[in-house]
């Protein structure tokens, strides 16, 4: 019986063939990995970059810190300008007060022009961060207040003299009021000075006298610690 030589019936693919579909399998992974990476990080930048709206809001906080400290700054210095002015009327009417005397008419006509002044400053304040306006309304209350106290000296020296004494010891104790008040006022000003960057800034009113209750300087050196 002759034998039959034949090629088997699944045929094995040459080497160089496989290799080749080996290659191109490989290739479609790198291709597919490097199209993810993209597309990843496509996503990544679109989600983490911020928006027209986070940019808005970021220049308007920015805005508003530049515009703080400028107030701050000029807060600064018209309280400066309001204590070397305040603080000798509030020490005469103290001295009056403890003297039993009553200052002469044409002496509280001044003063009260002054306080007029001074008062008109805070007529019209800008919109400022609520600790700056804290700030702010707490020095207008001191000189508010002090201005009452000089209203009460002016019905003293325009008045009976009999009365007037009892009238500049009532304006005394407006004047510690008043004091207390700016005290407070001052020292949250002082702490917005820090917080801005501006170090410590101790604008305390000197009347001759310490008024119950009343805050005082901390003792750090002005300019330092912001």
């Amino acid at each position: 019986m002759s034998r039959r030589t034949g090629r088997p019936s699944h045929l094995t693919k040459p080497p160089a063939q496989q290799q080749g579909r080996v290659s191109a399998q490989i290739a479609g992974a790198v291709v597919a990995t490097v199209v993810v990476a993209l597309v990843g990080g496509l996503i990544g930048y679109v989600v983490g970059r911020p928006d027209a709206t986070e940019r808005t809001i970021a220049q308007l906080r920015e805005a508003e810190v530049e515009r703080d400290v400028e107030q701050i700054i000029e807060l600064t210095a018209m309280a400066r300008r309001t204590a070397e002015q305040l603080s000798p009327i509030l020490t005469a009417v103290r001295e009056a007060a403890d003297a039993g005397r009553t200052p002469e008419p044409a002496q509280v006509e001044q003063w009260q022009q002054t306080l007029g002044q001074l008062t008109a400053q805070f007529a019209d304040p800008p919109s400022g961060t609520t600790a700056t306006n804290v700030a702010r309304g707490g020095l207008r209350s001191a000189v508010d207040q002090a201005a009452v106290a000089i209203d009460l000296v002016a019905l003293a020296a325009a008045g009976d003299a009999a009365g007037a004494t009892g009238q500049v010891a009532l304006a005394a104790r407006q004047v510690d009021l008043a004091v207390v008040t700016w005290s407070v006022a001052a020292s949250q000003l002082d702490q917005i000075n820090i917080d801005a960057g501006q170090g410590h800034q101790h604008v305390f009113l000197e009347t001759g006298g310490e008024a119950e209750g009343a805050l005082t300087p901390d003792g750090a050196a002005e300019g330092t610690g912001g």
